[in-house]
């Protein structure tokens, strides 16, 4: 005598359940495709003091096979972002560019309020622009910054003393 089971509505559930719980549990993690990142934090100074406000930015040296990261510098700390909020970098070696401008916020929030509060980005860089450097320009490119990192699979921390020329 054969046995016949009868799907249930219960049985289909359970069996749409395990099928949800499997694709989850299986797609879990990093999607992005871009590989894990480690994260990265470090001091900025200039003249033996913190860098007041700027941005760093990490250049993978290969193109190919890494992805920039970026970070603001706010009293002198960083900490790097590649796609998410401060989730870090790729392992890998990187050429590494300061940047800090003392930039008039009252030229740009005039531009702003003369846009009728929006104000165009092309005016706004514009205005932006005109603000001036805190750093030597020789930070803000990859090939005269002179400054280097190794970022290795597990949280680093640099510091950066830059210096007057």
């Amino acid at each position: 005598m054969s046995t016949r089971q009868i799907p249930t509505a219960w049985g289909n559930a359970s069996a749409l359940f395990a099928g949800a719980a499997l694709i989850v549990v299986l797609g879990c993690g990093d999607d992005t495709g871009i590989g894990k990142r480690y994260s990265v934090t470090g001091k900025v100074t200039f003249k033996g003091a913190p860098l007041e406000k700027g941005r760093i930015d990490f250049i993978p040296t290969d193109l190919e096979n890494g992805r920039p990261a970026t970070g603001t510098i706010q009293d002198g700390i960083f900490r790097l972002t590649t796609l998410t909020p401060g989730d870090g970098a790729l392992p890998g070696d990187y050429k590494v560019t300061i940047s800090a401008l003392n930039v008039d916020n009252t030229a740009v929030e005039k531009t702003i309020m003369e846009q009728g509060g929006g104000g165009r980005q092309h005016e706004i860089a514009m205005a932006t622009q005109k603000g001036k450097s805190l750093v030597p320009s020789k930070y803000s490119l990859a090939d005269t910054s002179g400054l280097t990192a190794t970022v290795e699979e597990r949280s680093n921390s640099f510091t950066f003393d830059l210096e007057e020329f």
